[in-house]
């Protein structure tokens, strides 16, 4: 499989001048896209819903302190992505690879996965706190916007 990493990576290669924060949303975004249209995950880090929304923790590690990502921080491997993964990630980043950083964490906010994790731990909007955003709750929410197109 793929990692997070490999993911980030691809992503700088199409878009290098990055917030952190965008790059985060953009991860998230293609893993959540990934479980509705290719049935299966883009990589197996668990994504967190932090105060500023979805962060994979794995990632973040590399980029800390960085408000806009030093592409050369980030080593994966672009070319482990398969012809389908490719796909997902451009599709991604046609629809939301021209919005901010703090417009992806604001739509972030407002859908489920986010407020479902959130709700789990008890903690309120700004509150800082890490659970675990379920794959099955982005599936299920992502996948019904889909059928509601």
């Amino acid at each position: 499989m793929t990692s997070v990493v490999d993911v980030a990576k691809y992503i700088l290669d199409k878009l290098p001048d990055m917030t952190a924060m965008k790059l985060q949303k953009l991860v998230y975004y293609s893993q959540a896209w990934s479980l509705v249209w290719d049935e299966e995950p883009l990589f197996d880090a668990p994504i967190e819903a932090w105060a500023n929304g979805p962060v994979v923790r794995e990632l973040y590690d590399l980029h800390k302190g960085q408000f806009k990502v030093i592409p050369s921080s980030i080593n994966g491997n672009p070319s482990k992505l398969t012809g389908l993964q490719i796909e997902t990630i451009d599709a991604v980043l046609v629809f939301y690879g021209d919005k901010t950083g703090q417009w992806l964490s604001d739509l972030a906010h407002m859908e489920d996965p986010w407020k479902i994790a959130r709700e789990s731990e008890g903690l309120a909007d700004g509150e800082k706190g890490s659970p675990v955003i379920e794959l099955s709750d982005m599936s299920e929410y992502y996948g019904g916007l889909v059928q509601k197109i």
